[in-house]
């Protein structure tokens, strides 16, 4: 194992997981474990691991949750502050711990806004000047708007659900703070805002965060725990030498690593990289700038190939329209209208990317171009094509994974055992063919419900709504080689994302969406190194505009 600290007398230990091994009813192996791992009092941890290493699982165990709520075989033990979890219910912990679970829906309780946030709060008895107080600071630190208090969470999309959701959180104000996947619906420029203040080091907390956008995220970090495929603890340290030393090691097991660390790898195997590791890509480049010319010419053959996209992309030719929308407006079910003239052409043969701000309407446009919501103005013209909803669940009726799959194939005029097998096996989901459904890890899950969707040709247009989010390295890179792969038997593929990383190595064509409109559309090498019109979508550039730029700027100057 990497750098794993050794206990110093003067750290304090906030919370601490012993030998805990969990195995759920009927499992043939353990989720996760065994464990050991402690939390030290005002630190920032970071658990990295592949999809269904047993992440959320290990995060479950701290109070009690697994086994009091979700039925599990325990054992080991979790304490916090020295106190065993089990030695209260669940509830029992909340003034020491706040917890915002993957699924924003598991933090909520359908109430009004207001009422969430104070939830947990009225339960621990407070006084009603106190909660007021509370709620009130942790909507305007979240940036959860007056005019939501009164609005059921239900009406909100999705992202907006998370931004709720780590308002409750932060209203709780206890000492430590466990956020899993607290960005994955949130447009960058907000998931950076939201990921400053649960990190914020003026805040007398302790906080453990499992997350796989890392670009905002690492330079707050102290010390970074990862478990393996098996469940186990493979390596922890901090995080500039962690990612040097055992990068390879960890994307080889779909583990996520930040794109300044893959890039410095890249250096370092051309003796090009900086002394220390970075941690940012912005770093990166400031080494960059004081290198002579040689060298620099070297750096950028090195890291044009790093950033090379991980599927072949063709130039973009378009092919016949597949959907066309003409001066259509979009409402979602029983809400007002939220996008208005929209013209929009899906075609054959192409991916195109939906991006825009938390809230915007980039579900709701993608239900109207997928045929699934009728507009509220205009025409829609096109067969009707599928929705990967943001919430995998929603697709699921079977009891199994493969039985999923093979219902799926039936419903297409195919009822194959061998192509369901074989879809599960391209999805790193073999292990789990005969899994329920919803017992599945939220990557897992993620990774199933595109299984479904593209396991036949019955569905020319396909709308993929965050298919990255929860999904670990090795998911994300079959999802786009699944996207490609689609493009090019000539179906038409719209993605709708906040991973602006994503949509620049995968897309032909973006469409950013802004006050209720198309504010531009075009290639994504175009837009997305464009920091002005992002910031006027409430948008923030990738990860990889600031080498992207480098390299560009580069390439002019041997012009």
């Amino acid at each position: 194992m990497t750098g794993v600290p050794q206990r110093r007398p003067a750290e304090v230990v906030s919370a601490r997981w012993d030998g805990v091994q969990i195995r759920y009813p009927f499992a043939a192996a353990a989720a996760v474990g065994p464990v050991s791992l402690d939390l030290y009092r005002g630190e920032r941890l970071l658990l990295l691991g592949p999809s269904g290493s047993g992440k959320s699982t290990l995060l479950q165990a701290l109070t009690g949750v697994i086994p009091a709520s979700i039925d599990a075989t325990v054992s080991g033990g979790a304490s916090v502050g020295g106190r065993p979890a089990r030695s209260r219910p669940p509830w029992g912990w909340v003034g020491e711990v706040a917890q915002l679970f993957q699924d924003a829906e598991q933090t909520l309780c359908g109430f009004r806004v207001a009422d969430e946030i104070a939830f947990s709060l009225e339960n621990r008895g407070l006084p009603a000047e106190t909660i007021r107080d509370r709620v009130a600071r942790a909507m305007r630190r979240a940036g959860v708007p007056a005019a939501w208090a009164r609005r059921r969470t239900a009406t909100l999309s999705g992202g907006e659900k998370q931004i709720v959701a780590v308002a409750a959180v932060l209203a709780q104000d206890a000492p430590i703070l466990v956020a899993d996947e607290p960005t994955a619906h949130l447009a960058p420029a907000v998931a950076a805002r939201l990921t400053d203040l649960l990190l914020d080091r003026s805040e007398d907390r302790t906080v453990l965060v499992v997350d796989h956008r890392l670009d905002g995220l690492i330079g707050a970090i102290d010390r970074v725990a990862v478990l393996g495929e098996a469940g186990r603890l493979i390596a922890t340290g901090p995080p500039g030498p962690l990612f040097r030393a055992e990068g390879d090691r960890l994307e080889g097991q779909g583990i996520w690593t930040p794109l300044a660390s893959r890039l410095d790898r890249a250096l370092s195997a051309a003796g090009l990289a900086p002394e220390e590791p970075p941690l940012t890509v912005s770093g990166l480049v400031d080494h960059l700038a004081v290198m002579g010319p040689p060298r620099r010419r070297a750096a950028a053959w090195h890291l044009s190939r790093a950033l090379a996209p991980p599927v072949s992309q063709p130039p973009l030719r378009p092919g016949e329209v597949c959907v066309r929308l003409d001066g259509v407006a979009c409402a979602p079910p029983f809400g007002p209208v939220v996008l208005r003239d929209i013209d929009l052409a899906a075609r054959r043969g192409e991916v195109l990317g939906l991006l825009g701000p938390n809230g915007v309407g980039k579900s709701t446009l993608g239900l109207c171009l997928a045929g699934l919501l009728r507009p509220k103005a205009g025409r829609r013209h096109g067969p009707v094509g599928a929705v990967a909803f943001q919430n995998p669940e929603h697709h699921f009726s079977q009891d199994s994974a493969r039985a999923e799959l093979t219902d799926h194939l039936r419903r297409a005029g195919s009822a194959s055992i061998e192509a369901a097998v074989q879809a599960l096996d391209r999805w790193g989901l073999a292990g789990a063919a005969d899994q329920h459904p919803f017992t599945l890890s939220q990557g897992q899950k993620r990774r199933l419900a595109l299984a479904c969707l593209t396991v036949s040709d019955r569905w020319p247009l396909l709308v993929l709504d965050e298919p990255t989010a929860g999904l670990d390295a090795r998911g994300a890179a079959a999802m786009a080689c699944t996207v490609r792969r689609l493009a090019h038997a000539g179906r038409a593929v719209a993605i709708i994302t906040h991973e602006l990383d994503v949509a620049l190595a995968v897309c032909d064509r973006v469409v950013i969406l802004a006050d209720g409109g198309v504010l531009a559309q075009g290639r994504p090498a175009d837009l997305l190194v464009r920091a002005d019109l992002l910031a006027q979508a409430g948008l923030a550039p990738p990860a990889a505009a600031p080498v992207l730029c480098w390299l560009q700027r580069q390439e002019a100057q041997r012009c």
